[in-house]
């Protein structure tokens, strides 16, 4: 159900993207063509930047990035993720999450992971409690997207 996205994913990432605009719009900006996917894919190098995409049903059905991994005395990574048009609000992203922080807290030995989230985006901020994620914070003008600069809500999770 979970995987390292791979170039081989290039073609039905892309479709699944663009057929996507509609429930991404405005709270990622998701490569949609080949040179952004290259960007995209260039990113993972499976240490501080991990890409993973959700299956189901022998599609692609959302992505899951844990990116910005540090360690030393932080042992923290940062969250993002999206479903796909048609997979969403069917568990498979909660399923997938929780999967992705078992291995962050397991194999990758973090002690936390944090996921940034637009205040209007409650899907996401369903899911980030559904995971069992905490709001931490608020930080005004945090991440640019679309060309905008967008207020974003701190949720994290800490290993038990």
């Amino acid at each position: 159900m979970i995987r390292t996205v791979t170039a081989a994913d290039e073609a039905a990432f892309i479709a699944a993207v663009r057929a996507s605009r509609k429930l991404h719009r405005p709270w990622v900006q998701a490569p949609d063509d080949a040179e952004a996917f290259g960007r995209y894919l260039a990113r993972f190098d499976g240490v501080a930047h991990h890409g993973f995409v959700v299956e189901a049903d022998g599609e692609l059905a959302g992505v899951i990035n844990l990116t910005n991994v540090v360690m030393g005395a932080f042992c923290s990574g940062y969250l993002g993720y999206y479903a796909f048009a048609g997979f969403e609000g069917r568990g498979l992203m909660t399923q997938a999450l929780n999967g992705v922080v078992k291995h962050a807290f397991g194999n990758l030995a973090l002690h936390r992971v944090e996921a940034n989230i637009q205040p209007g985006n409650m899907a996401s901020i369903a899911l980030a409690k559904r995971c069992g994620f905490q709001l931490e914070g608020y930080s005004p003008r945090y991440l640019k997207i679309a060309g905008r600069w967008r207020d974003h809500e701190r949720w994290a999770r800490i290993k038990a």
